[in-house]
């Protein structure tokens, strides 16, 4: 292979020179901290980090995040010389349309990247779960003398992600359940765009992480391997989460903008670009690789393939001693849902009194724990008030006995948000987090990730409405299941009852992509239902929950969760003035979207019937389904506090407003 110390000199060059040149080709980027980091970055593909570029899927790989996405060169320039498929044509066409090289990392997109990056902190909550998945699928599976599952998680932050709010719930989550397979580089370059750190940043943040429960180290120069590598096999072991500072100069070694804001987020220019190279002592040329690097990604190559194939020996052998765990196991990694996981589900008795729906999904939550037992979740310091506790399975604290479980994330969501996603990332497991609908709001941005990535994450959130009651408007969400359903290829599911509830469970596990739960806290009854108004159409997003009669309606009224009730109560009242009615339940306004053309027009036809939507939320996204001239019983103003029938009265969420707006629309 040649002088190995030659051999990272001329790789940390070429990734500051692929770096540079890439962003000036784009005419936009972020030069400036790939450039810095080439150093860390090559010591972690070249050495520290056990991956196979040839099996990027790699069950126990090393996990590598880039939370400070930006620097997306250093991963793209990484991965090209580490022997991962992205070519040097892919590093020139660097942000343009259709390339693997987009501005940010996107998981979906590009070979080696475990995850979409960009927005600062989420890589590393990202990280975090992608260390608890790899804790539970360790528990779930590895035996005596069958090790399947012993793998870090490697994660480069910036200064911006270390600022973040969710980078501080996840860390302080990772220390307290003790997560030392999680290893945090902080790239301490004293930059950001608006010009040094200490404009707005003073704290030290290794005490702040050493608070948390981690181990901290420090390296005083970010050219030096030797050091990096130091502290990383420090960090290796102990048995706590590690952060290790790294001390970087952003552009180095340009002459006039290293160590400025001026190398962070626009081309360095094509004079300072010639002027660096010389500096490097490097040739000028665009997108230059030596051919001696050849070498280098060969070893590493043949280092990944030889874990690799160690690794597929041991799974062999495990097959052999454990073959119903090796099933289970392959399940779980393919990520699809067993045979048998939806049978024997519970149904519930109508009952005009009813439950609340949130209770009704506790019930049916652990009828499906005991069938799905990669289901991994707990609730953001709620989990009475969600039921969303899993009986009988152990927790996710460390030195706890039993296969993790159950995480107690403490006030946390937006930490929540993000470690679920980690999980669904790493595969394995289907993680699940809970909290109330209004604080969706504080883990918004990981589920907006998650919608982009398709993941397959579970949302429960409770105290859907104004129907909570006396906690008042800060609780009372009006506004978020239209934000909510405003994110692309997020389901969001707001039952009517609770065999709805089941119906909709089955269909967010189902759902390519993350779904969200909306539940009640107040009862609502369980609905005492036929064959035409079976719970299990609620599977298709939209149904006919109780018909007009012969003739076709004259009124159909459309309602989700709570408000179906309602919708039902008026309809009685109409037909005794001699209307016919139609009430449709529609608890998953996606799952429609999927339906055929004509099951759509068979339940919200275009004809002639008027239409009355009841919801206890705002208007926003309704006249998509039933159009502008249709009537809205909704919120178009924030809750109060009150008991909740006491609101629903005062806000005109009523049987006797939805009548008058029928009539008023028939008249």
């Amino acid at each position: 292979m040649g002088n190995p110390a030659k051999l990272d000199e001329l790789a940390i060059k070429t990734i500051r020179g692929l770096s540079m040149d890439a962003v000036q080709a784009a005419n936009s980027g972020h030069p400036g901290t790939p450039m810095a980091l080439a150093p860390l970055g090559w010591a972690l593909f070249s050495g520290l980090r056990r991956h196979d570029p040839t099996h990027p899927d790699w069950p126990d790989r090393d996990r590598f995040v880039l939370s400070c996405g930006h620097a997306s060169m250093l991963q793209y320039a990484l991965l090209h010389l580490s022997g991962y498929e992205v070519s040097l044509d892919d590093i020139r066409k660097f942000r343009q349309w259709g390339s693997l090289t987009p501005g940010h990392p996107e998981s979906h997109a590009t070979p080696g990247v475990e995850t979409t990056t960009g927005p600062l902190g989420q890589g590393v909550g990202n990280g975090v779960g992608m260390a608890m998945a790899e804790r539970h699928l360790a528990a779930r599976f590895n035996k005596p003398g069958h090790t399947l599952f012993d793998h870090r998680t490697w994660v480069i932050a910036s200064d911006g992600d270390i600022m973040e709010g969710v980078a501080s719930e996840a860390a302080s989550i990772a220390g307290h359940l003790k997560l030392g397979k999680l290893v945090v580089f902080w790239d301490d370059n004293h930059i950001t765009i608006d010009g040094r750190t200490d404009l707005s940043f003073s704290e030290d943040v290794p005490a702040r992480f050493a608070a948390y429960g981690w181990h901290t180290e420090s390296v005083d120069d970010g050219n030096d391997i030797a050091a990096i590598i130091a502290a990383s096999r420090a960090a290796i072991a102990d048995d706590r989460p590690s952060f290790i500072r790294v001390r970087t100069i952003i552009g180095d070694p340009a002459p006039n903008k290293r160590d400025s804001s001026a190398a962070h987020g626009a081309p360095l220019g094509a004079d300072e670009i010639i002027a660096t190279k010389q500096l490097m002592e490097w040739p000028t040329d665009s997108f230059f690789v030596p051919d001696e690097l050849a070498a280098a990604a060969e070893s590493i190559r043949a280092r990944g393939a030889k874990s690799y194939q160690d690794w597929e020996a041991r799974l062999a052998g495990y097959r052999a001693v454990f073959p119903d765990a090796a099933k289970d196991l392959e399940a779980a990694l393919a990520g699809g849902l067993p045979a048998g996981w939806d049978a024997d589900l519970p149904t519930f008795d109508a009952d005009p009194k009813g439950m609340p729906t949130r209770k009704a999904s506790g019930t049916v939550l652990n009828a499906l724990a005991a069938k799905l037992d990669g289901l991994v979740g707990g609730s953001a310091d709620l989990a009475g008030s969600n039921n969303s506790h899993m009986k009988g399975f152990a927790s996710f604290l460390s030195g706890a006995e039993g296969i993790p479980r159950n995480v107690d994330w403490g006030i946390r969501e937006h930490a929540m948000g993000a470690a679920m996603n980690g999980m669904a990332l790493h595969g394995g497991v289907i993680p699940y987090g809970a909290t109330f609908l209004v604080f969706s709001d504080y883990m918004r941005p990981a589920v907006r990730l998650a919608a982009l990535m398709k993941l397959h994450t579970r949302y429960i959130y409770t105290h859907d409405s104004i129907g909570l009651g006396e906690d008042g408007p800060t609780h009372q969400p009006v506004e978020q299941l239209a934000a909510l359903r405003a994110i692309p290829n997020l389901a969001v599911f707001r039952p009517a009852d609770a065999n709805e509830v089941r119906e909709c469970w089955k269909a967010a596990l189902e759902w390519n992509g993350p779904a969200a739960l909306a539940l009640t806290r107040q009862n609502v009854p369980i609905f005492d239902r036929d064959a035409l108004a079976s719970a299990e159409k609620a599977k298709r997003g939209a149904y006919t929950l109780r018909e007009a009669g012969g003739g076709g309606p004259d009124a159909i009224l459309v309602a989700t969760g709570s408000e179906v009730a309602i919708a039902i109560s008026a309809a009685d009242l109409l037909e005794q003035e001699g209307a016919a009615v139609r009430v449709v339940s529609m608890p998953c306004w996606e799952l429609f979207e999927k339906q055929d053309t004509s099951y759509r027009q068979e339940v919200l036809p275009r004809g002639d019937a008027v239409k009355v939507v009841v919801e206890a939320g705002i208007r926003q996204g309704w006249d998509r389904w039933v159009g502008n001239d249709a009537a809205f019983v909704t919120m178009d103003q924030f809750g109060a506090s009150a008991p909740y029938e006491v609101l629903y009265d005062k806000f005109g969420i009523t049987v006797e407003r939805v009548v008058a707006e029928a009539q008023r629309l028939l008249s």
